[in-house]
């Protein structure tokens, strides 16, 4: 990927519009959460059909997450988003006119290209239009896309389902995307950021070359180990508040929000400390062991503190992927293999996104959850013993 670009085109102004592409590809992935009731009833599927439609975006994410890195080294990251942002539109496009259950989630598979590859290509973006020692800020704004993504579409896609049926959230997310595929092309065009990396073959080297080093799978290992004990509770969080704490649909929705909250708070924050002290890895193993030590406390208080336990988790957990995107760059051998090292580390996130849901609900009925969840909290301080490890400042 090559670096070079006009001076008049502002580092801040492409992180605008790769902030953009990241969050209309999220809207799309949870236009599904908050319509399950909605879909379940439509398309007469139980709850386990039902959380297919999002299960399906981390197996997509564990297939593609290296012919994503492949991708973008070949053809750049302009292609790389824009080909993002058309998968989404079509994905959504699919969801939307879909008649049966097995249409609609293979309108989700489609979408879920479109996140892999955005979740490959963003970062690698971000990592070549700062510097090294100012790149913490500005990973921990894009780490923001997930939680962004998600609160936009819990607040919207209920009022809207109920005005105009469920398909027009579906609808909103393609619009959203269109025009953040516009966008994002306009503005990389102009940063001279758009050319890849030649041939297939050659690009294929690139890859197996900038993934032989030892310490980009270790943080991949590192940061699968936190996406296994982190995607389980947040899973599970509305039906343990439903079932274990009796809180409403739409109370428990809220508290979910909130987690959402914590986690882009904790995001920035981290980025900025990390930048402030010099030091990635110390950040990121302080990160872990907090939110190792408070994974499990939300599931064993109540009342008023029940939201006040998961909001401050959810600032422990938005810390850890701000970091994690942030090291990557500075594993790897420069700024054009960035994108090897983003597949590597997404891998690991998306398998532990499909290992960790299976896992808690396998520990709840004979554990309880409690001790389920703190049983998953001690693969985060693992995490953080591993991260010691890393070579990295």
């Amino acid at each position: 990927m090559s670096a070079a670009r006009p001076a008049e085109t502002s580092p801040w102004l492409v992180l605008t519009v790769v902030f953009l592409v990241s969050v209309a590809a999220v809207m799309a992935q949870f236009a599904a959460p908050p319509l399950m009731p909605v879909l379940m009833d439509a398309f007469r599927v139980d709850i386990h059909q039902a959380g297919s439609l999002m299960s399906i975006f981390s197996i997509t994410g564990v297939i593609l997450a290296f012919p994503a890195g492949l991708v973008l080294q070949r053809f750049g990251p302009m292609a790389t988003g824009a080909a993002a942002m058309i998968a989404v539109v079509i994905g959504c496009s699919i969801a939307a006119a879909a008649a049966d259950f097995g249409v609609l989630l293979g309108g989700r598979a489609v979408q879920g290209v479109g996140v892999g590859l955005v979740g490959v290509a963003a970062p690698a973006v971000v990592a070549a239009v700062f510097p090294p020692e100012r790149r913490g800020m500005p990973m921990g704004i894009w780490a923001m896309w997930v939680p962004v993504g998600g609160i936009l579409m819990y607040l919207l896609a209920p009022a809207l389902s109920e005005t105009f049926g469920w398909q027009s959230v579906f609808v909103l997310a393609a619009i959203v995307a269109s025009g953040a595929l516009v966008a994002y092309v306009a503005v990389l065009r102009s940063a001279g950021l758009g050319t890849g990396g030649g041939s297939t073959s050659r690009a294929m080297a690139e890859l197996r070359l900038a993934l032989r080093g030892r310490d980009i799978w270790l943080l991949a290992l590192v940061f699968g180990l936190f996406a296994t004990a982190s995607t389980a509770p947040n899973t599970f969080t509305t039906t343990f508040l439903v079932d274990e704490r009796a809180y409403s649909l739409s109370a428990a929705s809220l508290v979910g929000a909130l987690v959402l909250a914590g986690a882009g708070i904790g995001s920035i924050g981290a980025g900025w400390v990390s930048d402030r002290v010099g030091s990635r890895r110390r950040v990121l193993v302080v990160c872990l062991v907090i939110y190792g030590l408070l994974l499990a406390v939300p599931f064993a208080v109540g009342g008023a503190s029940l939201p006040v336990a998961f909001f401050v988790v959810g600032v422990a957990l938005g810390s850890i992927p701000a970091i994690t995107f942030a090291s990557v760059p500075e594993l790897m051998s420069g700024d054009h293999s960035t994108g090897a090292g983003m597949a590597a580390v997404m891998f690991g996130q998306t398998a532990g996104m499909v290992i960790g849901p299976l896992l808690l609900a396998s520990l709840i009925p004979s554990l309880g959850w409690v001790v389920s969840v703190a049983c998953l909290a001690i693969l985060v301080l693992v995490g953080a013993i591993l991260g010691l490890a890393l070579r990295l400042r």
